[in-house]
């Protein structure tokens, strides 16, 4: 990033090409709709050349990419107030360490109950689960994206764990 702040834009496509990808992971577990996510992608690393002069190299170019692309996700839910979904499946397998029930109909029907439980979760505890289980950021990287501290980090993804719990095996998601 330093180089495309230096002028050298061909490097933009190097970025484009290793960070894509989980940049789009993080947009379509916050939304579940690929079309918007493709579009937030664009829109990050459209700030990113906008904003280059902005980046000090101080810090993680990940870190700095992710706080770029949490305002770009803000500001479409202010415009859509629709940015209220994710995927389901994969985040089942990632916070229980596999399967959730052994049968299709059970499993399907705990990963129904598992989305309705996630929904009522607040975006703050929501956006903490995705960093920290789909883009296995660490608690410390997830701060300086939030503009937290670590332990602030820490308790809101115990929280989170503990407030999805909480409405999974209770029938406010049932």
């Amino acid at each position: 990033m330093l180089r495309v702040k230096a002028g050298d834009l061909d490097k933009m496509g190097l970025l484009f090409e290793r960070y894509n990808r989980p940049l789009f992971g993080f947009f379509y577990h916050m939304t579940h709709n690929a079309d918007a996510s493709e579009d937030l992608v664009q829109n990050v690393f459209y700030r990113m050349l906008k904003y280059r002069h902005a980046f000090t190299g101080d810090g993680e170019f990940r870190t700095w990419m992710y706080h770029l692309g949490r305002n770009v996700l803000n500001d479409s839910v202010k415009q859509n107030k629709s940015a209220n979904h994710f995927d389901v499946n994969e985040l089942a397998d990632r916070i229980g360490g596999g399967t959730l029930a052994d049968e299709s109909f059970e499993k399907q029907q705990d990963k129904d109950f598992l989305h309705k439980a996630m929904a009522g979760l607040s975006a703050e505890y929501r956006e903490v689960l995705i960093l920290s289980r789909f883009q296995e950021m660490k608690y410390d990287e997830i701060a300086k994206v939030l503009n937290i501290n670590e332990g602030t980090v820490k308790v809101r993804v115990h929280r989170a764990l503990g407030e999805l719990k909480k409405k999974f095996f209770t029938n406010e998601s049932r």
